[in-house]
Order: structure tokens, then sequence, then C-alpha cells
């Protein structure tokens, strides 16, 4: 089964056949970093990193570009408002993000252009536009006229131009129509600027990422993503002005849903705003990941506590097994055969609940055998569980999430906490209960919890 992919452009389920055979090009609406990323930044962080390693496992050559909007209305208020310049607040909380994806295995992007360092082909995309009727120039501004393109304008977002309101960019005096949207904001005091032939100014938002996926992509290519908020205006505008300059643009537009918490959509003044520190709190890295991959990417999710605490559950179990099983037959490799059940699971429009739930049949099966003594099966399916969880960024025994590449003081550790297992084995071979259970509970206090099994004690850092 190849792979199916759904098209926001078409509002249909398609067959993802790249513009050149082996090769993908992807472009994905990064960061307006006002501020540092909170949840449903991470979340959409992970689902094209999820796309990006299927499809480089499915055998494509990836190159992804995943932009950062380092100036915006949104960057200049927040720089006005703590006394600070805004390319302190760009660069800060972009660190920020950077720190977020890699924290949660993120691959990094095969470039992320920054909006400034791109005018140049800003100004070019805006030449092209005037040249061919689609654009003009008002007062310092440039716009792009929306009606030059109606039989194609909200496509996208399936919508009537005639059932369109005003995109609420002022001045409105200096459009020719309520409907059109800035490609170029003219000079305001104490804002920065770049020369253009039509006025000093900035870049208006939809602009940039026609500019810089085009630049690092071609003209034509495979996928775009992003949230489904951007759909309109932002997407919507990106194909407007990228196919009216004489751009193919984007093939397959990917979007994947929103998250709330507790029900209701995340905002300031509500103060429900959950950042990766406040997630950290309750749960380990591969377990967010966990969380954040685990429902469909199309998927409206509600962000509970609960529903974390479910999910921090089901990736121990895989880690559990895996750990158990390396302990006895070897940690293998990630990179045997994957599941069939799996494959057509992840090509049936990501579907990775799907794939989850092949992963916890296999750490079943394994735990069974694990119980069983047969080493052969408990091989075969450490294998496979590697795999899939490798697939998905998730292999507990990676390096990324192995717990020896935590804590360097692990080897100390493991010496002291076997020490004291001795010790215990010695009170239970002399019948002395009461010792051998103060040991355990010793340890349990520490954080360190015992399991006794076939093989003898095993331990392992409590979690949570």
């Amino acid at each position: 089964m190849s792979l199916r992919l759904y098209d926001t452009g078409t509002r249909t389920i398609r067959t993802f056949e790249p513009l050149e055979e082996g090769r993908v090009g992807m472009y994905v609406c990064g960061a307006t970093p006002q501020a540092a990323p909170h949840i449903g930044h991470l979340r959409s962080g992970v689902i094209y990193d999820v796309l990006l390693r299927w499809l480089r496992r499915s055998g494509y050559e990836v190159t992804f570009a995943r932009n950062v909007t380092d100036i915006d209305d949104k960057i200049l208020a927040v720089a006005q408002d703590d006394g600070v310049p805004w390319f302190a607040v760009a660069e800060g909380n972009q660190r920020v993000f950077t720190s977020g994806y890699d924290l949660l295995g993120c691959l990094p992007p095969t470039i992320e252009p920054r909006a400034t360092g791109h005018v140049p082909e800003m100004i070019v995309l805006m030449r092209r536009l005037i040249e061919r009727g689609h654009a003009y120039a008002s007062d310092g501004d440039v716009y792009f006229d929306v009606r030059s393109w109606a039989e194609e304008y909200g496509s996208l977002s399936n919508q009537r131009l005639e059932n369109m309101r005003s995109q609420g960019e002022p001045p409105e005096a200096r459009k020719r129509d309520p409907l059109d949207f800035a490609l170029w904001k003219g000079a305001k005091p104490g804002e920065p600027t770049w020369e253009t032939p039509w006025g000093d100014g900035r870049p208006g938002w939809h602009l940039e990422c026609s500019a810089m996926a085009t630049k690092y992509l071609g003209a034509t290519f495979d996928i775009h993503g992003g949230g489904v908020d951007l759909i309109f205006p932002h997407h919507e505008n990106e194909i407007a002005q990228s196919r009216a300059a004489g751009d193919g643009f984007a093939r397959y537009w990917l979007h994947n849903g929103l998250l709330t918490v507790d029900g209701e959509k995340m905002s300031k003044s509500v103060g429900n705003v959950v950042l990766l520190p406040d997630l950290l709190g309750k749960a380990r890295p591969a377990e967010v990941r966990y969380y954040l991959a685990a429902a469909h990417y199309r998927s409206l999710m509600d962000y509970t506590d609960a529903a974390l605490g479910e999910a921090v559950s089901a990736y121990q179990r895989i880690e559990g097994f895996a750990t158990r099983a390396a302990e006895i037959v070897g940690a293998g490799t990630e990179a045997a055969e994957l599941p069939e059940a799996f494959t057509a699971a992840m090509n049936d429009d990501l579907g990775v609940p799907q794939a989850l739930a092949v992963v916890h049949e296999a750490v079943r099966e394994g735990n069974n055998a694990l119980a069983s003594g047969d080493h052969d099966a408990v091989r075969e399916r450490l294998a496979s569980v590697r795999a899939m969880t490798g697939a998905l960024g998730l292999d507990p025994l990676s390096e990324q999430w192995s717990r020896a590449g935590e804590d360097d003081l692990r080897p100390v550790v493991d010496a002291l906490v076997a020490v004291a297992l001795e010790q215990r084995q010695a009170a239970r071979g002399r019948k002395d209960y009461a010792a051998a259970d103060a040991i355990r509970d010793g340890l349990a206090e520490a954080g360190i919890l015992v399991e006794d099994t076939p093989h003898g004690p095993r331990w392992e850092l409590k979690r949570g």
C-alpha cells in the first residue's frame, strides 16, 4: 500500500506521488517567536517530525524547510512592552523553540530560513505580482489584489469571495478593496525597515512563506504543512500570491488539528496556557512525545492531566518490555523489517493510533514470551518493537531516550544499588526477610524500584 495523505486542497485522501521520484520537498510554517512555545506548537513539531521520519523510512530523500517569522506585529508589541530590541525577543524565544523540539526528539529541518534574511526574494516576488497586475503599491504599502485572482481565491478554505470579510489589515483607506491583503507594510516610527522600490518598510506575514518556500524547494514542491488555524487567511494568501506570480507552489496541503486544554482554547487571559516545563513536571520528554504523537494528526486534541498520565503509562509499558528483553537477549537493532499492519496504518494518512496498537500487541506477545522463557520469541518481538517505535522517534533503547544516556551518574548509581541488592539477597538467603524488606523499602524511598524476576532482581528509577 502506497502512502496516502489527506489533502486540504482537494478535501480528499490522495495517493502521495512526489514531483521527483525518490525526493520530497516539504515546507512547514514554523514559529512566530513572540513568546515561548506552548503545547500546541510542540504538537505540531512532533507531528511533522513523524511525517519526516516516515517519508525517510519509506525511502525518500527529504528536503525539509521550516521557517521562522522573526518580524511580526506581535514581536514588535512584546519588544515595546518589555523595553528590549525586537530581534532580542525573536532570537531568545526561537532558541526556546529549538530547545523544545530537540528535547522532544524532533529531527532538525534541512533549512530553517528566517523572514528577515529573505527580503530580496520578497522584493522579486512583489515585482512579479505588480507586473502581472495582481498587486499594487499604495503610500508605501504593497497589497495583493484579491479580485484579480477571484476565480481561484478561496479554494483551499472552501469559501466564496462574496461571503468573505475584510482581512482586517489597517489602514483600510490604502486598499482598493477591503479583501486585499498586505504584501509589504510601509515604515512606521520606531519599527525596523528594509529598502524596496516602493518605499522602506517591513514584510507582510503571508509574503514571507511564499518567498522562502520557493527559494529552497523550487517554484513547485510536494508538501506544505501547518495548523488548521492557518488555512485562512495565511495559506489561502500564500497560494494566491504564489500562483498569481506564476509558481505552481505546493501540491499537497496537510493541516494538523488544534489543541485545547480541558475543553477550552488556550488563552493567557484564561490562564490555561500549557508550556513545556509544565509537562516536564509530570512526564519525561519521551513520554511527552508519545502523548503528542499518539492522537491522529488531524484530530482536535484536548489536553488533560489524566490523558497525559494514560500516555505515560502506555509508553512505560513499551519501555518496560524493551528494557527487560534487552537484559536477557541483548538490545539488538531497530533496523528490523516493519510489520505489515504497522506499515499499512502509517501509509493510511499517518494512522499513528492504529500503528501504536500494533506496537502494544507486539509488547503483549513479548511479555508472554518473557514469562514463558521463549528467548527466540523475545528477540523477535523486541526487534519488531524497536523498528516500529524507531519509525515514530520513540524507541526506548535509542540513544535519545535510553536511561543510560540521561545521566552521567548512572554507573555510580548502578554500583551502589548492586551493593544494596547483594545485601538484600544475602538477607533473604539467611531468611532475614525483615532486613530484606527494609533494604527494599529504603531503596523505594530513594526513588529506586526493585522487581524480583526469574532471572534475579532488577531495578529502575521511579518515574513521574
